[in-house]
């Protein structure tokens, strides 16, 4: 029933208009000539029928049919009719062009057009004809053929689709509400000139309350104060498209889209404690939850009682503080060492010249080695006389050994 009202909305009926001069049909009255016409479907009342022109011609305007109609009989499209049509005359309607025949087709008494076939406005949304009233018998045109076409009319067929979907976008964690992170866009293959098939609301469906989207641009925004990457660094969206301006009835599609938060530096390097080292040229590591160049930190020794005795560089690669010895240590001398070790980074938000620091207290302990023995002179001069016995003392020479406090004597 639903399909019969729209059918008998969508009969449209055709005027003529004043059109080029025209050849009259021989032996009418002026009259006729002056007053002809043309129009489409039935009970068109006179007023109508009889628009003024200069000479006899067809300016057609456009026919509507509905697509997807798939009823049991051929939809009737429009009717044609002539002023030459008065119930005696022997005349007969011709119908050519784009599918006539065979898509479209012409009752030649009555001037009544049929779409035989379904119909798909997406696949061709209109066809231009021509029509012509011929003599009956003799097929001799009565009147110049004149085009008109036969639009498909659109129905909500077609639901909105993501072509470019699924989607990947990033943005700075810590964005304020309200920062745009990307947009979608959904496509709807109904005829946007035509009602709300092809109007589109967008929604989300999942991915709040971290982020919106704007209903109308698609634009997705962050809907929700400091996110933090070092909490959660990925999140999934899915958006919803829907036609007839999304109100109940309309077709919809989903994308979705796969949102990273990217780091800024801020967050400060830490020490996990004082960091004991069992050895000299040992390494510390101040450990940072951002990543990449936020997370790149210099280190520094600021205190201590090894200031003159040990200086810190940063391997770019680890980032690691690796200590190393400006002088040679002794042992003997002075068996541990407490240094203050800083590791800072510059900090991205909220303030750029604020840096972040951190410290901790490194214990160096100096290891005994075994030295060899040292010599009380680096040369000694003894004498002996000549012809001396076998075992003769002729002097000694003493050296020490620097890991424990006794003498040794060699001869």
């Amino acid at each position: 029933m639903l399909m019969d009202l729209w059918m008998s909305l969508l009969l449209v009926w055709i005027t003529c208009v004043p059109c080029v001069s025209m050849t009259p049909i021989i032996g009418q009255s002026k009259s006729t000539q002056t007053g002809g016409s043309a129009a489409v479907a039935s009970g068109l009342g006179e007023g109508q029928r009889l628009l003024s022109r200069a000479k006899r011609g067809w300016v057609w305007n456009q026919m509507f049919v509905l697509e997807e109609f798939s009823g049991p009989d051929p939809i009737l499209v429009g009717r044609l009719h002539t002023d030459l049509d008065v119930g005696n005359k022997n005349i007969k309607y011709v119908l050519a062009g784009e599918g006539a025949g065979t898509i479209f087709a012409i009752n030649e008494l009555t001037g009544d057009i049929h779409a035989m076939k379904r119909l798909d406005r997406e696949e061709k949304a209109e066809y231009t004809l021509t029509a012509q009233v011929v003599n009956a018998d003799t097929d001799e045109p009565l009147e110049p053929p004149s085009g008109f076409i036969i639009k498909v009319q659109d129905i909500n067929d077609n639901p909105p689709q993501f072509i470019e979907g699924p989607y990947r976008a990033s943005v700075p964690e810590m964005s304020a509400v309200g920062t745009p992170v990307t947009q979608v866009t959904a496509t709807d293959a109904d005829d946007a000139g035509y009602g709300n098939s092809a109007k589109l609301v967008y929604s989300i469906l999942e991915g709040q309350p971290y982020f919106s989207v704007d209903p109308n641009s698609a634009t997705i925004k962050i809907a929700l104060h400091e996110m933090d990457r070092e909490m959660r660094e990925e999140y999934l969206v899915v958006i919803q498209a829907k036609d007839m301006g999304g109100h109940m009835g309309g077709l919809s599609g989903t994308t979705t889209v796969t949102v990273t938060l990217t780091d800024i530096n801020d967050n400060p390097p830490k020490f996990s404690k004082n960091l004991p080292l069992g050895k000299t040229g040992g390494k510390v590591k101040a450990n940072d939850r951002d990543i990449g160049e936020n997370a790149k930190s210099t280190y520094s020794i600021i205190d201590g009682d090894g200031l003159n005795i040990f200086e810190i560089v940063t391997d770019a690669q680890t980032q690691e503080g690796i200590l190393r010895l400006k002088k040679p240590l002794d042992y003997e001398s002075k068996r541990a060492y407490t240094l203050k070790v800083e590791a800072t980074n510059i900090r991205s938000a909220p303030n750029n010249d604020m840096p972040f620091k951190d410290s901790a207290t490194v214990k160096i302990v100096v290891e005994d080695s075994d030295e060899p023995p040292v010599f009380s002179k680096p040369m000694y001069l003894l004498e002996v006389n000549e012809n001396a016995p076998i075992n003769t003392v002729i002097g000694t020479v003493a050296a020490r050994d620097p890991d424990s406090t006794g003498t040794g004597w060699v001869s």
